[in-house]
């Protein structure tokens, strides 16, 4: 499911910078509303603060890498001049080949640059369901893409949120509303310092 995200209340200017938010199930917000999802929870914050930009949540529940790179061009219709891309955790809880996924995230990663517009690279990590080596190697891809590229790298979305019950759903998995309060601070930390 794709999900564009414009809060009520806004009336949008054709010329407002977009931030696009492209990613799996934990950027579209799975069992929330858009508002409680880190994008909605990002729209917020850029209007409380006098930030012109619009938010769009395009995450798509169960995407992978594959999928991301695929849907691409048709996401980028929303011309965003900075996208938060934010992908990795299927291919690494389906076990899928890490090359596979690396190569796939630096060709969007290219893409996204010779079109000019900025990327913010969010960092996963996967429980060692697939042994040490798989999660130690799935873990560095996004530091080792983010420095071949030259951009700025969220080292882990899920940071202070992963592994704690209280702050997730009762999959485990994903996060709740207190979950996605923590992981739009992860984001801002970084983001703030790429606003103009």
């Amino acid at each position: 499911m794709f999900l564009t995200l414009l809060l009520p209340g806004e009336g949008w200017s054709g010329s407002a910078p977009v931030i696009l938010c492209l990613g799996d199930s934990l950027t579209a917000g799975l069992g929330l509303t858009q508002e409680e999802s880190y994008p909605g929870l990002l729209q917020k914050r850029l209007q409380d603060r006098g930030y012109p930009h619009r938010v769009i949540n395009a995450g798509v529940s169960g995407d992978t890498s594959s999928g991301v790179l695929h849907r691409l061009e048709w996401t980028l219709r929303s011309n965003p001049s900075l996208v938060i891309l934010v992908i990795g955790a299927n291919d690494g809880l389906r076990g899928l080949p890490l090359e596979q996924m690396e190569n796939n995230i630096d060709r969007t990663l290219v893409h996204l640059q010779k079109k000019g517009i900025r990327v913010l690279l969010g960092g996963m990590r996967v429980p060692p369901n697939y042994g040490t080596d798989y999660t130690q190697a799935f873990a560095a891809v996004y530091p080792r893409l983010a420095s071949k590229r030259g951009v700025p790298l969220l080292p882990f979305f899920l940071a202070g949120v992963a592994g704690q019950p209280p702050l997730n759903q009762p999959d485990g998995i994903h996060p709740n509303p207190e979950g996605y309060r923590i992981i739009l601070e992860n984001v801002w930390s970084i983001l703030a310092g790429l606003l103009p």
